[in-house]
């Protein structure tokens, strides 16, 4: 199994809990050391390649599921990371993806943080991954199936003011936002993050903070 742009390596370490012969990727060299330090601490084995999503450094057909969760739809180039997935996948092997809708919580997210912090001309948004007709364009031509089913992953901190705080010093595009903006930006970027949190918690303010927020998981079959 290969895991594009697994950070941390939430994925690699699932799969290889269950058995799994797990490679894990990403070009943050800092990232890929974390996944390694949490392997270590779990007594699993994953081998660790630094590699970018758009160049994986892999001979064709050689992996018989390849993940990526909530990574691979941030790379610049859609087409040439989507061609790269299905290129390493063994025929008849699967393409497991999950990725943020637009109208999901983290896609109102980046809408707000575009708005501060608009991203370069001519690239792309990374929420087209989150979208099912642009799936199949990204992935259809080279698949036998394509299941896209809309499920929710639920956000829980203790205030939104805590989920703020970690977003804005941990989550990457969030983290760039905050540090290209003046001290006047930085405080209206927060209040409109503070808001739309406490306009999705699910708890109504009773004491945490609870918000849904809709992905796509995505199970492609390679054609054979």
């Amino acid at each position: 199994m290969l895991d594009v742009a697994a950070g941390n390596g939430n994925a690699a370490l699932a799969a290889a809990r269950r058995g799994g012969l797990v490679t894990a990727t990403d070009y943050v060299d800092e990232l890929l050391g974390r996944a390694g330090d949490r392997a270590s601490a779990d007594g699993l084995a994953i081998e660790l390649v630094p590699a970018d999503a758009e160049r994986l450094p892999f001979d064709d057909a050689t992996f018989d599921v390849v993940l990526s969760t909530f990574g691979v739809m941030f790379a610049p180039q859609p087409e040439v990371a989507a061609a790269e997935l299905l290129r390493v996948t063994r025929p008849a092997g699967r393409i497991g993806l999950a990725n943020w809708t637009p109208a999901g919580f983290v896609g109102q997210m980046f809408r707000i943080v575009g708005g501060y912090v608009p991203p370069p001309a001519g690239l792309p948004s990374p929420l087209e991954w989150g979208d099912r007709s642009r799936l199949h364009e990204l992935l259809g031509h080279g698949v036998s199936s394509l299941d896209v089913r809309s499920t929710t992953f639920v956000f829980r901190y203790r205030s939104p003011r805590h989920w703020v705080d970690a977003f804005r010093t941990q989550y990457g595009p969030v983290l760039k936002a905050f540090a290209a903006l003046d001290d006047s930006g930085r405080d209206a970027l927060d209040a409109d993050l503070l808001a739309l949190a406490r306009a999705h918690d699910a708890t109504a303010g009773a004491g945490a903070l609870r918000i849904p927020s809709e992905y796509l998981e995505v199970v492609a079959v390679r054609s054979a």
